[in-house]
């Protein structure tokens, strides 16, 4: 991957705010494929998708509150998808012992083969969307975007 020349005279702070545009520009019209995507394939939706994606990587399952903190969202956000994914068969509630309020949040069995079916859809269009990238460009970028994040998060 070749990294074009800096305009004679900008300066960094220029460069970075392209790029920054760039990176925008690039999320945004990836997220809005996967919606389109997941709509069409499946009549669902990326935050549904993002909370199955998050309790897939937690078997034993999530409170509410955890999965919120996961996804980044407030709970409130969360509670909506979870009712119609529960509606649906495709998560349980589970009491949480030793707390009333509290319920965990886990896959059933149908809601993990629906999921492994996404996912591996879901696979394949970020394969397709970042084809024009080598599996090393991939993970160089992917790096260097990691110490971005870190940096972002303050080392967190």
């Amino acid at each position: 991957m070749t990294r074009p020349n800096p305009t004679p005279g900008e300066t960094p702070s220029k460069e970075r705010l392209r790029l920054w545009l760039r990176l925008l520009k690039l999320s945004r019209g990836i997220e809005a494929r996967l919606r389109a995507n997941l709509r069409r394939e499946f009549d669902s939706t990326l935050p549904r998708f993002d909370v199955m994606a998050a309790l897939s990587r937690h078997r034993d399952g999530l409170k509410m509150s955890e999965l919120s903190g996961v996804l980044r969202v407030s709970n409130g956000n969360v509670t909506g998808i979870v009712d119609r994914l529960v509606a649906e068969g495709l998560v349980v509630r589970v009491a949480v012992e030793g707390d009333r309020r509290a319920s965990l949040v886990r896959m059933t069995p149908k809601g993990q083969a629906d999921f492994a079916t996404q996912a591996a859809a879901h696979e394949g269009w970020i394969d397709e969307i970042l084809g024009a990238l080598s599996a090393e460009e991939a993970a160089a970028m992917g790096a260097r975007l990691e110490e971005l994040m870190a940096s972002l998060d303050g080392g967190r």
